[in-house]
């Protein structure tokens, strides 16, 4: 499973970064949208994943915290879902108004000559 997962945050950052190299606008987005979701699934494979195990211990006495998930990485991925979103919505925002005013989705604003 551990081959799978890194394989899937490999072939996701891999293909974020090469989006984020190309010159289009949308592509620069869908990009940056990869690339976090690579980010996601790391610090969520981090946090000790395991089927039946509670992420909460209980109070009071020694208890062995190989028995329990970590809630924190949860969390963090659960915010950086929220965050992610709404920086795409932004970021579609302005791809359209920047291809209102300029006519064109490139990164810098000119179409290249062929």
């Amino acid at each position: 499973m551990e081959i799978i997962l890194s394989a899937a945050i490999g072939i996701l950052a891999t293909s974020g970064i090469w989006l984020l190299l190309r010159p289009r606008s949308f592509q620069v987005i869908i990009g940056l949208c990869l690339l976090s979701y690579a980010v996601n699934l790391f610090i969520f494979s981090m946090g000790r994943l395991a089927p039946g195990r509670p992420p909460i211990m209980p109070k009071g006495g020694f208890v062995d915290p190989s028995n329990y998930a970590d809630p924190l990485p949860q969390a963090l991925v659960l915010t950086a879902i929220v965050i992610s979103f709404a920086t795409t919505a932004l970021f579609l925002v302005v791809l359209i108004a920047s291809r209102g005013m300029t006519g064109t989705d490139h990164v810098d604003g000119k179409e290249r000559s062929q």
